[in-house]
């Protein structure tokens, strides 16, 4: 899947390409809204619709009452704004627009935007304007909540620092006891530690304790993994409490392990990041959103990660396939994979997957990032010319020109998405973009083979989500 073509130039000196469907449907934030987005995706509900260099596009649609929706979005975002009620985000009007816009680019006329339309658009970008500039009151006026804002981190600190000590005496007296004897303890003993991690204000510690739970009694061989998780918490717990001679950045990755809110602080890197994939996962009672970019000229591959409260999808969300001229500005830790969007430049041209590597190699990348960061289930990976196969009890995918193969993580072996690879792939070699970790490789994202053209060139094959 990737951006339509017929863009018009933008600010920036590049085209201002159109979105496909697939890609505005991707932005529903649940099935209803696709479902309606899509009976708005015609003609005939519009009036006024229109578009401009930048990468607006605006549009009146006809409701139940007298007064149509006002509704404008800025597709370099994407930001949305709708005169109707609804707290869905993108509501079905601005996926109606955007449906439209992809199908039936004579409907929208280019152009300086209506008045109503003009007024967000303006707002919208001098905010993004100003967005970096000196606070009100200078450092003086900063000083006292940053001495609050330290004290607190302290008080924080020290209740962490109480948990994992506790924590510490309760896995020792597990492990004291036996660990067969926890399948008779019920999920009662796990829910109990947990909840006192929360009081300790330490969620990270809360969840790790948590999946202890759900490994007992969970199949053959569970004690087995049980110890390991087991020991992979205690080494969590010791590394909190030895933090201060850590490296700094081993620190900071356990500050984020143990659930401390930490900020991004990096150098900001400009980039052409193409979307590799975007993906929901249900974290408690809120939605974790993560879309994986890759930047073009600085080799990086970035994690955005957002939040949803209980019913409502997170805000952030861009299209798979897209190519943005943005800044990310990372977070510290091992790796520094997770990073926040920053100021955005508009968007790019359709371009072909990232650099691969072979099969063979994806675990050694994985056991390198083990070393800057000793919990990581999994890390990203680009697998060049492989092709999905069946295996005794599962699939893999095996590399086209060696012997060798990946297992697909269990996961993913129920998911849709494997047999859109599969036929993607059709026995031959494909790209694949997903995770590799020590379940197996996990397929997010693959590029249909391309196409050779006049003249000897390869034409870029489209991206396909598999999440």
């Amino acid at each position: 899947m990737l951006l339509s073509h017929g863009g018009e130039p933008s600010p920036t000196g590049g085209p201002v390409a159109r979105w496909s469907v697939e890609q505005v449907l991707a932005l529903a934030p649940d099935d209803a809204s696709r479902k309606a987005g899509t009976r708005l995706g015609a003609a005939g509900p519009w009036t006024g619709t229109g578009r401009d260099a930048a990468g607006a596009v605006w549009g009146l649609c006809k409701g139940s009452g007298s007064t149509p929706y006002r509704t404008v979005v800025d597709t370099t975002g994407p930001a949305y704004s709708c005169s109707c009620p609804s707290r869905k985000f993108p509501c079905k009007h601005a996926l109606g627009l955007l449906l439209l816009r992809a199908s039936d680019d004579a409907a929208f006329r280019p152009g300086e935007p209506a008045d109503w339309a003009a007024a967000w658009i303006e707002g919208r970008r001098g905010r993004a304007a100003e967005k970096g500039g000196p606070a009100p009151g200078g450092d003086a006026a900063r000083g006292p909540a940053d001495a609050a804002a330290r004290k607190r981190a302290e008080r924080r600190a020290e209740r962490v620092t109480g948990g994992a000590q506790e924590l510490e005496q309760r896995l020792a007296d597990l492990l004291r006891g036996g660990l067969a004897a926890t399948d008779r303890a019920g999920y009662g003993l796990w829910e109990e530690a947990a909840a006192r991690m929360v009081d300790a204000q330490a969620p990270g510690l809360a969840a790790r304790v948590r999946e202890l739970g759900a490994i007992t009694g969970s199949g053959p061989g569970w004690p087995v993994r049980l110890l390991e998780e087991c020991g992979l918490l205690h080494l969590l717990d010791t590394a909190w409490l030895g933090r201060e001679r850590l490296p700094d950045p081993l620190a900071a990755t356990v500050r984020t392990r143990v659930g401390l809110p930490v900020s991004a602080e990096g150098a900001p890197v400009r980039d052409h990041w193409l979307v590799l994939a975007q993906y929901d996962t249900p974290d408690g009672k809120i939605v974790a959103r993560r879309i994986w970019l890759y930047g073009r000229e600085s080799g990086r591959t970035a994690l955005l990660l957002s939040f949803g409260a209980a019913g409502r999808s997170p805000a952030q969300a861009l299209p798979v396939g897209a190519t943005i001229d943005a800044e990310l500005t990372p977070y510290p830790g091992g790796g520094q994979l997770r990073a926040e969007l920053g100021e955005q430049f508009g968007a790019m041209p359709p371009a072909g997957p990232p650099p691969g590597i072979a099969a063979a190699a994806a675990p050694a990348v994985y056991g390198d990032a083990l070393r800057e960061d000793p919990w990581l289930d999994a890390w990203p990976v680009t697998l060049r010319d492989v092709i999905p196969v069946p295996a005794k009890g599962g699939w893999q995918v095996a590399d086209a020109h060696a012997d060798s193969a990946l297992p697909i993580a269990p996961a993913a072996l129920s998911r849709p998405g494997l047999w859109k690879l599969v036929a993607l792939s059709g026995g031959g070699p494909v790209t694949v973009f997903g995770e590799i970790g020590h379940r197996g490789f996990d397929p997010f994202a693959a590029w249909e083979p391309g196409e050779t053209e006049e003249g000897g060139r390869t034409a870029v094959g489209s991206v396909v989500q598999l999440v």
